[in-house]
């Protein structure tokens, strides 16, 4: 399958009904890989979504969540992410470093035409999600 490649989505915060910023959102998300889509590692790799701490301390995301509109999920371990920073959590394998971590997976995982990104901490309340598309 060849594909063109796409932009980050854009954040549709449909979802998002309060006024107040959260802590921890998802900043962007890139689920159309550049490139041809041959489910290569570095296809994988070419789609991910951000996560950016919007405060001045650092947060740690043990048991914390990310999903998508099919159910699959990606539980983060001891994570910490540092003030105002970010963190890119790809689809495919690698090692995981502060600004860069892997799902491990040999499929893709977002929909390159419609899905939504929800991310939620430990106790299972929604903190963000990102939606672009239309569903069917």
């Amino acid at each position: 399958m060849v594909s063109a490649a796409a932009p980050p989505a854009a954040a549709h915060d449909g979802d998002r009904h309060h006024q107040q910023r959260p802590r921890v959102e998802i900043s962007r998300v890139q689920a159309d890989s550049p490139g041809r889509e041959d489910r290569s590692n570095r296809s994988l790799n070419g789609e991910w979504v951000e996560i950016r701490n919007t405060t001045r301390n650092p947060v740690n995301l043990r048991g914390w969540t990310l999903r998508d509109s099919d159910g699959n999920r990606y539980r983060f371990d001891n994570v910490r992410i540092g003030s105002r920073a970010t963190i890119r959590i790809h689809s495919g394998n690698g090692r995981d470093t502060r600004t860069d971590l892997f799902q491990d997976r040999r499929d893709e995982v977002w929909d390159n035409r419609a899905d939504t990104a929800t991310l939620r901490e430990d106790r299972g309340r929604t903190i963000d999600t990102k939606t672009w598309g239309r569903r069917r």
